[in-house]
């Protein structure tokens, strides 16, 4: 399995035949090494919540792929409104289904999920962070969240690879990240959503040299981590 880190929050999983891709924000992402190799065959797409920069270019990945979009029920109703063809399936928190790569959890995160279009913001639902089974390997991708103790409860889920926003004012920084960590209990770690605009700076060895219990793996978008 290859997890390739794509810039942001975008992340892209690849596991036999699947190609997963998590918040594909890519055009207008500054800090993406573009790659037309990372949309082609692209057969799942997540989506944690439906901000700009992470519902990003969903819609033209799915509809290029005929890939299963998986998010929850209000970005599915907007989605499914600006094209009734594409393939959707809509969760909550707390619910898990089987998909054809394994299974797929919704968990809890706390941020918003307004959707934006024409100047107007409307209902994009709960927000929340996937934990996917790959083949015999359990990711956590936390999307965009402050810290809550509810992460407490994923140390039991054994979490092979997690990935974890550090940039601080939008979602957790760097010392509560390190937090997180110790309530999740990864074995590997790779830290996510810094760096890409001014207000998220942030320092990835700050968060390497304070995290004591797993190993922390920083990549540079378009660089990955093999499982």
């Amino acid at each position: 399995m290859k997890c390739t880190f794509l810039g942001h929050a975008a992340v892209l999983i690849e596991a036999l035949e699947y190609k997963i891709i998590i918040d594909p924000f890519l055009s207008h992402n500054p800090v993406y090494k573009k790659n037309e190799q990372d949309i082609s065959g692209v057969t799942h797409v997540l989506i944690t919540h439906a901000h700009g920069d992470h519902i990003g270019d969903a819609l033209e990945i799915a509809k290029q792929n005929d890939a299963l979009i998986i998010c929850n029920a209000e970005i599915a109703t907007i989605l499914k409104s600006l094209d009734s063809d594409l393939r959707i399936h809509a969760m909550h928190i707390g619910g898990r289904t089987p998909v054809d790569f394994g299974t797929v959890k919704m968990t809890p995160a706390l941020h918003g999920s307004g959707y934006v279009e024409n100047d107007m913001i409307y209902d994009g639902g709960t927000p929340c962070g996937f934990l996917l089974k790959v083949a015999d390997k359990t990711i956590y991708h936390a999307g965009d969240t402050g810290l809550t103790y509810d992460m407490k409860l994923l140390e039991n889920s054994l979490i092979d690879l997690a990935f974890l926003p550090i940039g601080g004012n939008y979602t957790m920084d760097v010392d509560d990240a390190v937090i997180a960590v110790d309530f999740i209990k990864p074995e590997k770690v790779v830290p996510i959503h810094y760096n890409t605009f001014d207000q998220i700076k942030a320092d990835p060895n700050d968060f390497k040299n304070k995290v004591d219990h797993a190993e922390v793996v920083i990549l540079e978008p378009g660089k990955n981590i093999e499982l």
